[in-house]
Formats: structure tokens, C-alpha cells, sequence
């Protein structure tokens, strides 16, 4: 299988959490993400607690806070939603700071900027531990359908040479003096995304006619056959169960 370049969230490292295999990993990131997904939101503290277990985490797989908050940059766009519910959302309303907010959108806008920084950072933490290849090599090892696995390993690979395509284009139109300044340049612009395209469709068939020639009858061949043993297993459960330890006493209490 292939995609064994590395990607710009991993950081190369000898920790625990990096030599632990990657099914563990994805299974441990699964759980964790469910469990804060099921915790009710009035649990404040609950969401305080996975943060710091988050941290340790990120701790023990020696990843500097600042290389995880700015990857956290990503979830930008769901905080600009979650400031908005507090005033679109219907219902009662309390005044905060001179400003009539809704309550349930305050407790709406909570619950998504919690839940999904928390489960941003877990994505974050797994890619930054995790190589490509080895994801894909995990995500086979847990069963996920064979074919899910091979779309994402040949986008992964050839994802980097469509782009170098896009840029030879791009370089291309420039070199002959043309600048997308306006809306009258659109239809170039539409014609070179129909160019790239037909390339890129031009380039997965003679992919495809490569690898039959090679004996490819659907489905990749697996080179290294990565297993867990239960001491591993044990450590990558420990996030996500004292996670659930957390959120049933959420609902306890």
C-alpha cells in the first residue's frame, strides 16, 4: 500500500503514543470523540476533564501546545457559527453584557464549541502521532470496506501530483500575461478546471490500466501486517475509559 510520505500534522517523534499501533490509535480516537459526543452539556466540568486528559495525552506524545493549538485553527469556522446562535435561537432570553442572548442558544453554542474542540484536538493528537500510511494500514487492520481504504489511499497519493498540475497551469497562464482580476476571466478559469479534470480523469485510466497489467484484481496487496499485542490494547483504552468513567458520572450527578 502506498502514501508513505509523510503529512504536515505529523510530527516525527519516539513516544509511546507514536510506537502504538494504529488501529489502536483510531479505535482509542473513536471511543473517545463518542463519549464526549454522548456527555450532556450542563456537564461543564466533565468537558474540563477531557481537556486535561487531553493534554496529558499530548504530553506523553511529547507535542508542544503550540504545534496542537495552531492545527486547532481548523475548527475556525464552527466558532464563528456558535457565537451566532446565542442570537438567532428562539426561546428565553438573558442579558449579558447590554445584549439580549437566548439561553438555549448559550447552552447550543457550548455544546458545539466543546465537542468540537475536544474532538478536533483528538484528530489532531492521532494525526500528529500517526503517519499516513499507517492510518490506511489501521483502518484496513479494523475492517473498514477495502474500497473505502483504496479511494482514500489514491487520493492521498495522487492528491500532491493533481496540485502539481493545478500549479503548472497556473504558472502557465501567467507566463502568457493573463490575471484573474475580474469576472470577465471566469470562463478561463472554468476552462481550466475542466482541463484539470479531464487530466486527472486521463491519468486514473492509464493508473488503473497500469495496475491491471500487474495482476490488480481489486484489491492491494497488504506489506506489513501490523498487530497489537494486549498491553497495547490496554494502554490506548485507557483514554477513551476513563473518558466513559467521566461521562457516566456527568449523567450521575
Amino acid at each position: 500500500m502506498g502514501a508513505g510520505h509523510a503529512h504536515k500534522l505529523y510530527r516525527h517523534g519516539h513516544s509511546p503514543v507514536h510506537e502504538l499501533p494504529p488501529h489502536c490509535k483510531l479505535a482509542a480516537t473513536f471511543a473517545f470523540v463518542l463519549v464526549v459526543v454522548s456527555t450532556p452539556r450542563e456537564a461543564v466540568w466533565a468537558f474540563g476533564l477531557y481537556a486535561v486528559l487531553l493534554a496529558g495525552t499530548a504530553a506523553a506524545a511529547r507535542i508542544p501546545a503550540g504545534f496542537l493549538l495552531r492545527r486547532l485553527l481548523i475548527e475556525v469556522p464552527f466558532v464563528a457559527f456558535a457565537v451566532l446562535m446565542p442570537f438567532v435561537a428562539q426561546g428565553e432570553r438573558v442579558e449579558v453584557l447590554g445584549m439580549s442572548l437566548s439561553v438555549s442558544g448559550l447552552w447550543g453554542a457550548w455544546n458545539v464549541l466543546a465537542k468540537g474542540t475536544l474532538g478536533v484536538a483528538a484528530s489532531v493528537l492521532l494525526a500528529s502521532t500517526t503517519e499516513l500510511r499507517a492510518l490506511l494500514l489501521g483502518l484496513q487492520r479494523l475492517r473498514l470496506p477495502p474500497l473505502l481504504v483504496q479511494i482514500a489511499t489514491f487520493m492521498i497519493r495522487y492528491g500532491d501530483v493533481i496540485s502539481d498540475e493545478l500549479r503548472r497551469m497556473s504558472i502557465a497562464r501567467r507566463s502568457r500575461g493573463f490575471e484573474a482580476s475580474g469576472i470577465r476571466h471566469w470562463g478561463v478559469l472554468a476552462k481550466t478546471a475542466g482541463a484539470l479534470f479531464i487530466r486527472s480523469y486521463e491519468r486514473g485510466e492509464r493508473v488503473y490500466l497500469a495496475m491491471v497489467s500487474r495482476g490488480y484484481a481489486g484489491s492491494m496487496p497488504v506489506i506489513d501486517d501490523v498487530t497489537a499485542t494486549r498491553a497495547q490494547w490496554a494502554y490506548a483504552s485507557v483514554l477513551p475509559l476513563t473518558a466513559l468513567a467521566v461521562c457516566l458520572m456527568g449523567w450521575t450527578l
